[in-house]
């Protein structure tokens, strides 16, 4: 299912200090893929890792960021982008916790399966493998590109 949206903007290319693909991860039980294409956007909440906080600090306007469904599918479904930099989460009056806003960007052709990803030579080191806790997690742009890959088959 394509999603009827505004262009993306241009993707930055990688630096170690400021990446620009990511993952998000969250339960479907709690939003869906479906739901977030329904409603034409997403706040991530309940995130209280200091690492994926850190994570949600340093994304930029324009970022694209692969939604993974955790649980139950295990599987990236979705492509979003960033639309709201981080803030104060709302679910929450500590403010120590953020958040950051995206849009659904399309639907992937094909999920791509944890199973798929660790099995991958290239992909099995990424965080979502290494990390499999981290709600929020920088991807270059080659193993980003390679899931894309993987999505389209």
């Amino acid at each position: 299912m394509e999603v009827k949206a505004n262009p993306v903007p241009e993707s930055r290319p990688f630096a170690s200090d400021s990446p620009r693909h990511w993952i998000v991860k969250f339960a479907p039980l709690r939003t869906s893929w479906r739901e977030i294409v329904r409603d034409g956007n997403f706040t991530l909440r309940g995130v209280r890792s200091l690492q994926a906080q850190r994570n949600l600090s340093e994304m930029s306007l324009g970022d694209l960021a692969f939604f993974y469904h955790s649980q139950q599918e295990q599987a990236i479904v979705g492509l979003m982008v960033v639309t709201r930099t981080a803030y104060p989460d709302p679910t929450t009056s500590d403010s120590r916790w953020l958040t950051c806003d995206f849009r659904p960007v399309r639907t992937l052709s094909q999920s791509v399966p944890l199973s798929a990803i660790r099995a991958h030579a290239h992909l099995c080191g990424i965080a979502l493998v290494r990390q499999p806790r981290l709600s929020v997690a920088a991807i270059d742009p080659q193993d980003f590109s390679e899931i894309l890959r993987l999505a389209a088959n």
